[in-house]
């Protein structure tokens, strides 16, 4: 494989000094990760040490370890099997190694964030650039502080388009990592009420949401989202940033790439668009609105980057949706027959359970069985979450969900507000829903799982694939 790093690029990049010479094909932070040849990074958290695992790592077949000089001082002659990359801070030698690669590559690096739809938006936009060229982009949602820069440091050489997804809780945490990234475009999905626990408003998440426009280039492009109530804020702190190329997306009649149309059914969704005042017509593999109209952030990123809009929408036929993201399966049931599970068990906010019952309804109504919301407690909501989770009911009688499960402290006020209207259940934890559920789930029935990540609702998708693999012995 490819070197990303050897001695001498390490330390340039970190001045510091190699104890023997290496060649490193990859990067890790996680010893438990580490395939052979990494370089292993032994960075030193709030609840442990990397450099308790420079052993596992070597045995898991490290090329070499990045570790800290007062470590490595009392090391000395420890016998460690692999070569020592010596650093006064690892935290910042990962960094260096980043900003390195960040200024040694030609490819055109595009950053998304918003407050849904990152990831999905993200691994739809690395697979419309690869029809281009090598695409290097975000795995998973390694999205932070750690994620990005060792997303950095895997950038290939070889690499045309780098696509980084960046995440936050908190204002003031995507701004350093914009400005290490330093995109050529930069995605903001949507804004909406989550992490309001650690905001005073919306508008406060919005303006920590175009952080991300620190780093644009001076030529850099602003992809926003134009039916968003904070659009306007957005518009005026890019403007404040000195980025003066916005392009719109959305359904608004002012949005670049619009949409027109789209009749979404369980299979998927047919888009018809205006893209500059052209028209465009296309198909997308998942159903629900938000894919839609994410789509179009999408070929707004692809026209910005210089790709091929006709090939890059061809892309959508084969986009699925990831576990805890909207992914379908069939189970098969022991009596026999199957029901459908829609997992959204990965996050949570009243936007995404909103478009998620959409789906739920839609794609029950193609299978002509039993709408069953499970929903877990949303979390970070502040002091307005019994509120906002009170609030959910117009939706879930809206799309006529038959059985309504739910979890945690703040889904009572949802449990409350419903009752006489929907059969419900309400349990203080999730594994609280797992035998109602297994013991009620028939032939036909359609069961959407979603909650914020904190709630614990896996478990819930977990039994639910344990009884297709059982049914299916």
């Amino acid at each position: 494989m490819t070197a990303l790093w050897t001695e001498k690029t390490a330390e340039a990049a970190t001045n510091g000094r190699s104890t023997a010479p290496f060649s490193a094909s990859g990067v890790q932070i996680d010893s438990r990760a580490i395939h052979q040849g990494d370089l292993f990074i032994a960075i030193r958290g709030a609840n442990r040490d990397g450099h308790a695992y420079v052993d596992d790592a070597a045995e898991a077949g490290a090329a070499a370890a990045v570790v800290a000089k007062d470590w490595a001082d009392r090391h000395a002659g420890g016998g460690i099997p692999m070569p020592l990359h010596i650093v006064e801070d690892t935290y910042d030698a990962l960094y260096g190694l980043a900003r390195a690669a960040r200024a040694g590559t030609a490819a055109k690096i595009a950053a998304v964030t918003g407050s849904m739809g990152k990831t999905g938006t993200k691994d739809g936009l690395a697979a419309a650039l690869a029809v281009a060229g090598p695409v290097h982009a975000t795995a998973g949602n390694q999205n932070n502080m750690y994620g990005l820069p060792l997303t950095l440091t895997r950038l290939p050489q070889e690499a045309a388009f780098g696509v980084f997804e960046i995440g936050m809780d908190h204002a003031g945490e995507i701004e350093p990592l914009s400005l290490l990234l330093r995109p050529h475009l930069a995605i903001i999905t949507t804004v909406a009420p989550v992490h309001l626990e650690f905001f005073d408003s919306v508008e406060g998440i919005a303006d920590a949401k175009a952080e991300i426009f620190a780093g644009l280039s001076a030529d850099g492009i602003a992809v926003l989202p134009r039916d968003n109530e904070h659009f306007a804020r957005l518009a005026a702190q890019a403007d404040r940033r000195g980025v003066r190329n916005i392009v719109t997306f959305g359904t608004h009649q002012d949005a670049d790439f619009r949409l027109i149309d789209a009749v979404t059914m369980a299979t998927g969704t047919e888009i018809s668009a205006s893209i500059l005042g052209q028209p465009f017509a296309y198909r997308h593999a998942i159903p629900g609105m938000q894919w839609a109209t994410n789509s179009l952030a999408i070929l707004a990123a692809v026209h910005g980057l210089g790709g091929d809009l006709v090939r890059a929408s061809d892309t959508f036929m084969n986009l699925q949706a990831g576990a805890g993201r909207g992914k379908q399966t069939a189970i098969a049931l022991p009596g026999g027959g199957s029901a459908t599970l829609i997992d959204e068990s990965y996050n949570a906010n009243p936007d995404a359970v909103r478009a998620a019952l959409t789906v739920l309804d839609m794609t029950a109504g193609a299978t002509g069985g039993r709408r069953i919301a499970v929903l877990g407690d949303m979390r970070e909501l502040g002091p307005k979450a019994p509120e906002m989770h009170a609030g959910l009911a117009d939706a879930v009688l809206a799309h006529k969900v038959d059985r309504l499960l739910c979890c945690g402290p703040h889904m009572a006020h949802l449990a409350d507000a419903l009752e006489g209207r929907v059969d419900t259940l309400h349990t203080a934890e999730s594994k609280g829903l797992i035998d109602t559920l297994l013991g009620d789930i028939a032939e036909g029935d359609v069961v959407m799982v979603k909650g914020s990540l904190g709630t614990n609702m896996k478990p819930i998708v977990e039994a639910l694939l344990d009884l297709d693999a059982s049914a299916r012995q």
